[in-house]
């Protein structure tokens, strides 16, 4: 997909040659066309809007019908979240209240220190607040669901009553309901709600629900123990998004409309590091799902993969570095542990795409 940002997108937009993408301020002029084949690996091909179109018309009515669906798709404006409209990226503020996350385990494993913290992130510019209490880390152990409850209830409760706007982060039906009813407003789930009672229990809360590709097999579930153990695809990209797109639609006829659906593929999730860069120089891709977006990159171990090999505390500069990239593929939520470094880094990026955004005081 070629995509455009600032003065430019607009420029674009403006004569006809290119399509806003998901309603935001970047746009497209071009995208590549897949075909894929029974065996053998699958055909791209980059189109521009008009060539697409030119070949549509060509091919008869029912393809063109196909082509307007999934530009729809990609160009209509994705639905708010409560408050938070997708004008902008928006940033979850990580909290796990935990002993065992990857980076901040045990850091926040005090309800108080957890509650502090969250604070800490909504001063510091964060849109909502992610709550776990439980660690998917690969090789993550699980928790019994009483001590999951013992962990997040308290912190999501404190946020909430200080006005935080509070996602938890559980593959757990039973801590999806107790954590609504504490004024958790979104669920993100890295099991896309394949997990007993997960999609019932999701329909009937009603919120919107973060569903997270997390298995290199699709007849089985998301499991930390075991998803980094010789995780294979023939083409990640395209089986992520096949996986992702029968997730929403179980989803939709289990009454949770599209709209209510935030997607993320899962870097790091039963993914080597050529998967993820893969699924990041394609990420873009998505859209075509015609749902909000997520990415969690925030200190994860493909960082180091691509760099030096540096631990989780020395990742800040690829951490923003993946953050703005895919800024600037039009993801709309940006989970990130570094809430005021990123909001600074997208900041910039932005203001330097189209210097008329540059606040009157500076």
């Amino acid at each position: 997909m070629a995509i455009s940002s600032g003065r430019a997108a607009q420029q674009l937009v403006g004569a006809g040659a290119a399509l806003p993408l998901a309603g935001g301020s970047l746009a497209f002029s071009a995208c590549e066309a897949i075909t894929r084949y029974p065996s053998g690996p699958a055909r791209r091909v980059l189109l521009s809007l008009h060539a697409l179109r030119v070949w549509a018309n060509a091919e008869g009515k029912p393809v063109r019908a196909q082509l307007d669906e999934a530009l729809d798709r990609l160009s209509k404006p994705r639905p708010p979240i409560g408050a938070l409209s997708f004008d902008r990226p928006r940033l979850m503020g990580v909290i796990n209240v935990t002993p065992d996350s990857f980076y901040d385990g045990g850091r926040y494993a005090d309800p108080r220190a957890a509650i502090a913290r969250g604070r800490e992130l909504v001063a510091q510019g964060a849109d909502l607040i992610d709550v776990g209490g439980e660690s998917t880390r690969p090789g993550a152990t699980p928790v019994s669901e009483q001590e999951e409850r013992t962990r997040v209830i308290p912190v999501i409760e404190a946020l909430v009553a200080a006005g935080a706007t509070v996602s938890i982060d559980t593959r757990h039906a039973t801590i999806m309901r107790e954590a609504v009813a504490a004024g958790a407003s979104v669920l993100n789930d890295v099991g896309a709600l394949a997990g007993e009672e997960s999609l019932a229990t999701a329909a009937r809360l009603k919120v919107p629900v973060v569903l997270m590709h997390g298995t290199a097999d699709p007849r089985k579930a998301t499991d930390p123990r075991t998803m980094q153990k010789d995780p294979r695809y023939d083409d990640v990209v395209l089986e992520v998004y096949a996986y992702l797109e029968e997730r929403v639609s179980r989803c939709e006829a289990a009454g949770i409309p599209r709209e209510r659906l935030i997607l993320d593929p899962g870097i790091g999730f039963a993914k080597t590091p050529a998967h993820n860069a893969a699924l990041l120089e394609a990420v873009a891709l998505f859209h075509g799902l015609g749902c909000a977006l997520l990415l969690g990159v925030s200190r994860k171990s493909f960082i180091a993969r691509f760099s030096g090999g540096e631990g989780p505390d020395l990742r800040l500069p690829g951490s923003l570095a993946a953050a703005q990239w895919c800024a600037s593929q039009g993801m709309q939520i940006l989970r990130v542990h570094d809430v005021a470094e990123t909001r600074q880094a997208l900041a910039v990026a932005t203001t330097a795409a189209d210097p008329r955004l540059l606040p009157a005081t500076a």
